[in-house]
């Protein structure tokens, strides 16, 4: 699996993660734990995994919904 974004905000992750399964594209969010043992006071990226045939289209789609004003 390779890394196609990292980000503090879950719900970005959650929204491109349904953009990529729109275009049948598996992503995984690692790290949505780690945050949480730390506590609030401790910010901790996660980060949004796709497999290694997939990123390069992930990656597009990622670079389109930037192009139209999405903060991811």
């Amino acid at each position: 699996m390779k890394e196609l974004l990292r980000s503090y905000d879950p719900i970005a992750l959650s929204w491109f993660t349904a953009v990529l399964a729109d275009a049948g594209i598996e992503a995984e969010i690692f790290d949505q734990q780690s945050g949480s043992l730390l506590g609030p006071s401790f910010p901790f990226a996660r980060r949004l995994m796709v497999l290694d045939e997939d990123y390069h289209p992930a990656l597009r789609l990622l670079e389109e919904a930037r192009a139209a004003g999405h903060d991811l």
